[in-house]
């Protein structure tokens, strides 16, 4: 037996990899089962070149928990080590630098990435173990079998064993802070979170099956009875979808490696992107873009980021635009760069390629699916609706592309791209500025009665709903300076659309004078501006409108990000008909108090058009019409 001492520069090294890896000290098992699959694939390597000449076997990965001996085993029969390989790559650590790193950087937010440039991947077994033993066996012809070992600090043990496999055991003797590692569900867990698509079989323990008797004896329902088996259970899929090619996979391929990913999802996806790019960087994976419901906070970490197959995050916001992150799948890059938790991502050149790259192909997918069957996109269109909005706000070379998709749809269900719409209203929603008027309604039910009017008019009024409508709307003005939104409740239909010729007035400004006071006098000034227009005759006597940038802003305010100082207050303007006939009627009647019933009876029917008469008043009006009748 020999014994020796790690070459590392300080002997404070261990418990910095305890403490600075701890907060995600699972990954121990990631670790060493990574390398454990890597054992196994630079001996096919060698197998396919020529230079390892013996039987491949069946190469697999191994994890084996005895609970009694308080151990986890990690097993391949891959490459296996001699004592010198040991030497060079379990003993002679690069640790350049590692004990300036203690000096500056320990205690200090962060420096749990500075881990990364030292290559602890074998070490991380010291998170959770007191003891950690190396069994292994070289390829070489001739080799002896040897046993590390270490109890976690610079000092270790080497000695010749008996081992008849090729390959290499890692012996975890669990210490007692980390006997979770000890629960076979805790494991499990583990395992199916990292190692479910690496690509060497990966087995833990059994698992039941249930297969037909070979004796075909049948039971009292005439069913040939079934049998229990207990076969080795393999936690990996080994060629997952986005490792094959997009030709080799069918729809159902696609659909079934969905259900693979997320089990306890009911619905399926709308529609895929498989990723597949060798230069200028390497990037695979599967996107699929889920239905998304009007509430925007979704969970946004359904993209799984893989390196060569190893689950390192499914936190991504790095990787992929925000806007991205509503979507559902897998990206496997090994050109992203990650430290040795490969937790953390780090900014460069690449990871910003990845990022344009992916919006445009989530851009181009949704051209060419509204070009080859624009109808199948707009029976989609609704559930495509956030994403694209979102997708416009928050990023300006998406927002370039989204017009050739982007659609309106109005309140009879007619879907129109931004310009076919623009030339469809163009000759009649034109106002006397030369801008484009896009009436809209967010609730067409609630705003029957303005739509209506509308409609009757001759004007089209699209539908525009959704926690992101106001901010989108803005963005449109924005890129298209001829149109302007309005809804269609903000204002009388004459002002919403203004045209050089005006409606005169049936009433004199002595008339207005005379009534305006008295109108004041029944509604709450501090909610309500009253105001008198000349419309059409057949339009309602009482109208209450809210100007649109005061109801935008309130709306964006609500949403965040309004960038305005102060809240916008709750103010309505009550317009009234200068033209109504129930108007002019009030200058003939000759009591004041039947002036004001009659004006809190015109005043209170558009309150109640608008939802806007709540409780007492309420009561007191139906109460009146009733009288009335």
């Amino acid at each position: 037996m020999k014994t020796g001492q790690i070459n590392v520069q300080t002997e404070n090294i261990f418990p910095i990899i305890k403490k600075f890896l701890y907060s995600d000290h699972e990954i121990f098992l990631r670790e060493l089962v990574s390398n454990a699959v890597d054992a196994s694939q630079k001996l096919k390597f060698l197998s396919s070149n020529g230079e390892f000449k013996g039987e491949l076997g069946e190469l697999k990965v191994e994890v084996i928990l005895d609970k009694k001996e308080g151990t986890l085993t990690i097993r391949d029969n891959g490459i296996g080590m001699t004592e010198d390989e040991i030497d060079k790559y379990i003993n002679q650590i690069a640790f350049s630098g590692a004990e300036e790193f203690v000096k500056q950087y320990e205690g200090k937010e962060g420096a749990e990435q500075i881990i990364g440039h030292f290559g602890l991947g074998f070490y991380s077994a010291f998170m959770v173990a007191e003891k950690v033993q190396i069994k292994t066996l070289s390829r070489h012809e001739g080799s002896k079998a040897v046993q590390w070992e270490s109890n976690g600090d610079p000092e270790y043990t080497i000695e010749e064993i008996e081992k008849e496999t090729r390959g290499t055991d890692i012996v975890l003797f669990i210490s007692d802070e980390s006997k979770e590692f000890l629960e076979k569900a805790r494991v499990q867990g583990v395992l199916d979170k990292y190692c479910k698509f690496l690509p060497q079989p990966v087995f833990f323990g059994m698992r039941t099956v249930y297969e037909d008797d070979e004796s075909g004896e049948k039971d009292e329902n005439g069913k040939v009875k079934r049998v229990s088996l207990e076969v080795p259970n393999q936690v990996n899929n080994v060629a997952p979808a986005w490792t094959k090619a997009p030709a080799d996979l069918t729809i159902e391929d696609y659909q079934g490696f969905y259900r693979e990913l997320y089990p306890a999802t009911m619905e399926d996806p709308l529609f895929h992107i498989h990723l597949n790019v060798d230069y200028p960087f390497n990037l695979t994976g599967i996107l699929y873009f889920p239905k998304i419901s009007e509430n925007v906070e979704v969970q946004k970490n359904k993209i799984n980021l893989y390196s060569n197959q190893v689950f390192i995050t499914d936190n991504v916001e790095e990787i992929v635009p925000e806007f991205l992150t509503l979507l559902h799948g897998v990206i496997d890059s090994p050109d992203i760069p990650l430290n040795v938790s490969r937790s953390y991502l780090q900014s460069d050149g690449n990871v910003k390629k990845i990022s344009s790259h992916i919006t445009k192909k989530v851009a181009d997918k949704l051209a060419q699916m509204f070009k080859k069957d624009r109808d199948d996109f707009e029976s989609k269109w609704e559930d495509l609706k956030i994403f694209v909005q979102y997708g416009t706000l928050s990023d300006d070379k998406f927002a370039e592309k989204s017009d050739k998709f982007t659609l309106l749809k109005n309140t009879k269900g007619e879907h129109a791209t931004i310009e076919e719409y623009k030339e469809k209203i163009a000759a009649l929603q034109t106002n006397k500025d030369a801008k484009i008027v896009m009436l809209y309604t967010n609730d067409p039910q609630e705003q029957f009665g303005f739509v209506k009017k509308a409609n009757d008019r001759g004007y089209d009024v699209l539908h525009l709903d959704g926690p992101l409508a106001p901010h989108w709307i803005a963005k449109l003005e924005q890129s298209n300076d001829n149109i302007m939104f309005v809804r269609v409740d903000s204002d009388t239909l004459d002002k919403l659309i203004q045209k050089d010729e005006e409606i005169p007035s049936k009433l004199s400004k002595e008339d207005e004078d005379k009534l305006k006071p008295l109108f004041e006098e029944v509604v709450n000034k501090e909610k309500y501006s009253v105001q008198f227009e000349s419309m059409n005759s057949e339009d309602a006597p009482v109208i209450i409108t809210q100007p649109e940038f005061i109801r935008r802003m309130m709306e964006q305010q609500k949403m965040g990000g309004g960038g305005f100082m102060g809240a916008f207050p709750d103010m309505r303007n009550m317009v009234v008909n200068a033209n109504h006939e129930k108007v002019g009627d009030i200058l003939n009647t000759k009591t004041k108090k039947s002036q004001e019933r009659k004006i809190k009876q015109l005043t209170d029917i558009a309150l109640l058009s608008q939802g806007l008469l709540k409780g007492e008043e309420l009561n007191e009006f139906i109460e009146r019409s009733i009288e009335l009748i």
